[in-house]
């Protein structure tokens, strides 16, 4: 059989109205700060029903937010999970904080919550090999869960360790929009969400993120972050605090308010695309489809990774499939394994071996919610002729 269907391994969900959206923008002098950003961010208060939405121009940028206005500095221990995207604890190095990382559900690649409170409990046991000192330190602040591939973490077990803590809880949301944890936005749950809109995300803005909160201080400390630390108040060149340029342009913000338009319509084409993945891959052996966890009550499509039996070699199959034009991606590579994590914490192979294992055999292959049956016919096909090899 010979490759005759171009798949690529993502593609954004845009229409005319997105693009007339962003054409609007351009035919006024006002690109950045303006009322497309307003509408926005009107856009998520209204469909999460949070106070405050923050836009940024990344998912990155959000996060970076959160750490700061929940007071995170330098030494400061934040719990989190090694199987995720670098941002999520690339956030917290940023201001020199420390990701105690734990690991995570084998089923869901989410962070496992009994691990969690373990680690809350007993935080000395899961500092990093190179900082074993307590000397000179910060105290123990947050958690930092992920929603992994668009499920949520388990929140409710992470928020009671929270609270018996006094810890913040910064919810990594960049791959959930829209989905549901017992009926319950993911983002929503924690003292901060954050989502973003890369170009395979659920929306799109080419680039950009939103942080969330309910925290009116907090929401007003982070605008003026975004915008060179420029506070209510202070005049052009007036500067209250260190802040960055992570200010969404009008472009962006004016796509992401077309999409949000029709966030829902979105959402249930990618779980069409999901359902014929599911229906056609689980009938292939050595193939472990994603796992839905019952209280997901929605899941948000973000990627959809398989996972391989141990006996099969993932890189390999990876190799067979690029070459049969089936455009593949191993999902995720665990960040304490990462050349920077290692040299600066000393990390080495067997410290999360749950992570460890999943980051061996999953395997990202092509998803969108612009993907025809026939598409998906073909990624199956193919994937279950190399298999049978």
């Amino acid at each position: 059989m010979t490759n005759t269907m171009n798949i690529p391994m993502s593609s954004p969900d845009l229409n005319d109205d997105d693009r007339q959206a962003v054409i609007n923008v351009i035919n006024t002098p006002n690109l950045s700060m303006g009322k497309y950003t307003l509408a926005f961010e009107k856009s998520f208060c209204d469909y999460t029903g949070i106070k405050n939405t923050i836009s940024v121009n990344s998912g990155t940028a959000g996060l970076h937010l959160c750490v700061r206005a929940a007071g995170i500095s330098a030494g400061d221990l934040v719990i989190t999970t090694p199987f995720s995207f670098v941002a999520s604890s690339n956030a917290l190095l940023f201001e020199n904080a420390v990701p105690i990382f734990v690991d995570i559900d084998p089923r869901t690649g989410n962070i496992n919550p009994e691990l969690v409170a373990e680690a809350a409990k007993n935080i000395e046991k899961h500092l990093p090999k190179r900082m074993s000192k307590v000397d000179g330190r910060g105290s123990l602040k947050a958690i930092l869960p992920v929603d992994v591939f668009g499920q949520p973490a388990d929140m409710d077990a992470i928020n009671a360790i929270a609270k018996e803590h006094g810890l913040k809880v910064i919810e990594d949301s960049c791959e959930a929009l829209g989905a549901t944890y017992k009926g319950r936005q993911a983002g929503t749950m924690g003292d901060y969400g954050v989502f973003a809109f890369y170009p395979n995300k659920q929306i799109t803005t080419g680039e950009g993120g939103v942080i969330i909160t309910n925290d009116d201080k907090d929401a007003n400390f982070m605008r003026a972050l975004r915008n060179q630390g420029r506070a209510p108040g202070d005049t052009w060149l007036q500067h209250t605090h260190l802040g960055y340029n992570y200010r969404i342009d009008e472009m962006s913000a004016a796509m992401g308010a077309s999409q949000m338009s029709r966030l829902d319509s979105i959402l249930s084409k990618r779980e069409q695309v999901a359902a014929w993945y599911e229906a056609r891959l689980s009938e292939i052996p050595g193939v472990e489809v994603p796992y839905i966890e019952p209280f997901t009550t929605r899941m948000s499509w973000f990627v959809y990774v398989i996972r391989f039996d141990k006996k099969i070699n993932r890189d390999e199959m990876a190799k067979k499939l690029e070459a049969r034009g089936i455009p593949v991606r191993p999902y995720f590579l665990p960040i304490h394994l990462q050349p920077y994590m290692i040299e600066k914490f000393g990390y080495q192979e067997g410290d999360f071996p749950v992570t460890e294992d999943l980051g061996k055999r999953g395997l990202a292959i092509p998803f969108s919610g612009v993907m025809t049956e026939a598409q998906v016919d073909y990624v199956c096909n193919i994937i279950r002729e190399e298999l049978k090899k």
